[in-house]
């Protein structure tokens, strides 16, 4: 694994919370909407109620985007998000131990479905995303940016 060594501040990996009625048919409205105009889901999660559903997804185009849930009437809002990548199952230990020992508190993880360098990667909220990154680097993983996720 080889370390990065800059701070992701500069670009970000950009997560979506897409809040929709939890109903047949409308995630696919969702993720069809967005892959029709050419915005290519990488990584994603679902959280449901009985009436509702928060989306959380991380595209590979974040503008593009946010235009398309805005112009649809998706309601939305948006947070930076830790993506690291890992070789496997593995170094999820590992990735843990790292925030663990750093102290920075893990509210939840979803990986990736696939990276356009075929790797797989883990997607995860945290307290503090820069102490999170530099102790990630500091254990030889690499911290993706948006960059990274881009196809």
């Amino acid at each position: 694994m080889a370390a990065a060594s800059t701070s992701i501040a500069a670009d970000p990996v950009r997560q979506f919370s897409v809040f929709t009625e939890n109903r047949v048919g409308r995630l696919y409205d969702l993720n069809a909407l967005l892959g029709n105009n050419e915005v290519h889901v990488m990584a994603i999660t679902v959280l449901d109620t009985t009436d509702s559903a928060i989306v959380r997804l991380i595209v590979d185009d974040p503008d593009k985007a946010r235009a398309i849930l805005a112009r649809e009437d998706f309601p939305y809002n948006e947070a930076d998000i830790l993506a690291v990548e890992i070789t496997d199952e593995s170094d999820l230990k590992a990735v843990l131990a790292a925030l663990l020992e750093a102290e920075v508190n893990t509210h939840y993880v979803y990986s990736f479905i696939k990276r356009p360098a075929g790797k797989s990667a883990l997607a995860l909220s945290v307290e503090d995303v820069e102490i999170a990154a530099q102790a990630l680097n500091n254990r030889g993983f690499k911290v993706l940016s948006q960059r990274d996720i881009a196809r």
